[in-house]
């Protein structure tokens, strides 16, 4: 009984592979003849079906036979589609930019040249990475706007837009603060200072000018004895911006005790000056004192591009 009910499973899954085997040699079988119309009939036929592996396996062999032919421009805009729908950006953008300049005058034109630079949005990574395609997808999403003022889809490219460029600030912020991290105080200055200017309409502003004040304390502090007035009177002038430009910022108390530590520096930097004029050992000593010079680039001018407006 038992070897009878093995014979009829063994039987069963022999015609299954034999049915699969089967279905796989069609496919195969048709992508290899010369039946172009059959093939572009099906590979619609697949991607209605969602099927867009099978789907791209054709239209891939039909573009080079249809190029310059009629249909072609039906072919190519399913082609770009397939590779959208496989998730496949960089090859879909590169064929929805070739539809939309090959076929400027065509109804999909528009279509194809927002979903193009769309493409480079989906590509976009988080913000700790590179952001060459970020910039891209701006300037492309740009171009859109320019080319179609009047598009149903201008809101929407310009939604993208902000939600890039806040994606650029969020890692020109970090990035700031990382040297304030590892303590280079000089440096965590100039890139804050970057930043705001960068992004002069920045949800970070407060935070980032309170940060300058604390990165400016701790940079006269560490700094030769010579330089440390100067510093701490800069120290003075951001935390008196801060207070009166933010006075009900939870940073309030923060900013004045940097301010009264700046002042209080100030004078025990005037006598310990002092006492060096009158001790040289001491006067060796402050003048071996250094600090490091770093000049951080601007998060912009690091990516040799510009933002668009």
């Amino acid at each position: 009984m038992f070897k009878k009910q093995r014979s009829i499973f063994t039987g069963v899954m022999l015609l299954l592979v034999i049915a699969l085997g089967s279905c796989k040699s069609k496919y195969e079988k048709l992508r290899a003849s010369n039946d172009n119309a059959k093939k572009y009939q099906e590979a619609i036929k697949y991607y209605n079906k969602k099927d867009y592996n099978k789907a791209l396996g054709l239209f891939e062999n039909l573009v080079t036979v249809y190029r310059g032919r009629a249909g072609y421009e039906d072919l190519y805009y399913y082609y770009a589609y397939t590779n959208y729908k496989l998730k496949d950006y960089t090859s879909a953008r590169y064929h929805f930019k070739t539809f939309a300049d090959t076929y400027p005058s065509s109804p999909r034109a528009e279509e194809c040249r927002f979903i193009a630079a769309y493409c480079y949005y989906l590509d976009s990574p988080i913000y700790s990475l590179d952001q060459e395609n970020t910039l891209k997808a701006i300037e492309s999403l740009q171009l859109f706007i320019n080319l179609y003022p009047k598009s149903d889809r201008v809101t929407e490219a310009s939604k993208l837009i902000q939600d890039l460029r806040d994606k650029l600030e969020k890692k020109a912020f970090e990035n700031s603060k990382l040297y304030l991290t590892i303590g280079d105080y000089q440096a965590a200055v100039i890139s804050f200072g970057n930043t705001l200017r960068d992004y002069p309409d920045t949800k970070y502003a407060e935070e980032l000018e309170y940060l300058t004040i604390e990165a400016q304390y701790d940079y006269a502090h560490q700094s030769r004895a010579d330089k440390q007035e100067e510093r701490y009177e800069q120290t003075i002038s951001y935390a008196d911006q801060f207070i009166e430009k933010y006075p009900q910022s939870k940073h309030i108390k923060d900013a004045e005790d940097y301010k009264k530590d700046s002042l209080d520096g100030i004078e025990k930097t005037k006598k310990l000056l002092a006492q060096a004029l009158q001790d040289s050992k001491l006067a060796q000593k402050l003048a071996a004192q250094d600090t490091v010079h770093t000049q951080p680039p601007s998060e912009k001018n690091n990516n040799n591009q510009k933002i668009p407006n």
